[in-house]
């Protein structure tokens, strides 16, 4: 049995670790024993609690950053925690029916995307962070073809997770509606239901069922499906609320606005408001070489540094430069 699983029916363990996350997230401190029995209402002693901590931290839930500290919660008890969620405190009707209502509104994923990540922020005070489903294990759900006129397509790619793709592809001369239903149809027989991974191979002899006339068009449109389909080096990342990470519980005398901009960015080019320094992050993608500022109205302030890490690094990287940088 794993290790997830036996603590999972562990309930009393499971409250102790939820506590001590609870806890580290608010003060950013180790969590002991004693502080847990005055905060929590666990029902145990000291020495039952700091047993639970044992326990924990031999599972890899826990962890001591250093001798007489408390104890910091691992990635493996943040990941536990989080999937334990909905039985800690299920949604309510009333929630479930607000979340629904609010995905209805979307008109595609990446509106379902930006909004849910600025939702999150809001109702957390917190930075949110959703990462896009990865296109390589994503299959073809549907393409569709509809000309644009001048010579021009547009290609549309809807994957089973509900993400699409749409590009406009050049052509060498229009195609008719009879030539783009076929090339439309042919390409669902051929990449619907199929993985990502295999759609150049599915694809490879199509141009062949189709007239000399009509191949180079098809070719144009078979290779901008395959620049589409092809997973990107680094992984589409939206993010939202960074504002929060210079709230005035940091010791700031004023708010600020966290941004994220390209490491070339020309700085002085913005007019910096909140909505721009938003914009700008909301393209952060993870493990690009980025510069980070705190912006205010009047001025910013620069890291000297390029960061090119995830959000989770970000955030405690530059929590206490943001401290020490802006009073």
């Amino acid at each position: 049995m794993s290790d997830d699983r036996r603590l999972a029916g562990d309930d009393r363990k499971l409250e102790v670790l939820r506590a001590i996350i609870e806890d580290f997230v608010t003060t950013s401190e180790p969590v002991g024993s004693k502080a847990l029995v005055e905060r929590h209402a666990l029902g145990v002693s000291s020495a039952t609690i700091r047993n639970d901590m044992a326990l924990l931290e031999d599972e890899g839930y826990i962890v001591q950053p250093h001798t007489s500290a408390g104890r910091i919660p691992t990635d493996k008890g943040y990941r536990l925690f989080v999937d334990r969620l909905s039985q800690l405190r299920p949604l309510s009707p009333a929630e479930r029916k607000a979340i629904h209502t609010f995905l209805d509104r979307a008109v595609d994923l990446d509106d379902v995307m930006t909004s849910t990540v600025r939702l999150l922020a809001a109702l957390t005070k917190q930075v949110a962070l959703v990462q896009y489903p990865s296109l390589t294990r994503s299959a073809v759900r549907h393409v569709e073809l509809v000309s644009l006129g001048s010579g021009r397509l547009l290609l549309v790619v809807i994957a089973d997770t509900g993400r699409v793709e749409q590009r406009v592809v050049d052509v060498p001369h229009d195609l008719d509606e009879d030539a783009i239903g076929r090339l439309r149809g042919a390409l669902n027989t051929a990449v619907m239901g199929q993985s990502f991974t295999d759609v150049a191979s599915r694809v490879a002899d199509l141009p062949n069922q189709f007239s000399a006339g009509e191949r180079a068009a098809v070719s144009s449109v078979l290779a901008t499906l395959l620049e589409t389909v092809v997973e990107r080096h680094e992984e589409r990342v939206v993010l939202g609320g960074t504002v929060n990470l210079a709230r005035a519980d940091w010791g700031l005398a004023e708010l600020c606005t966290l941004a994220i901009v390209p490491w070339n960015y020309n700085l002085d080019r913005t007019v910096w408001t909140e909505h721009a320094a938003r914009d700008l992050t909301d393209a952060f993608s993870a493990g690009t070489r980025s510069r980070v500022l705190l912006v205010r109205p009047d001025r910013y302030v620069a890291m000297d540094e390029p960061f090119t890490g995830d959000a989770t690094a970000l955030a405690a990287r530059v929590r206490e430069w943001v401290r020490s940088t802006w009073h």
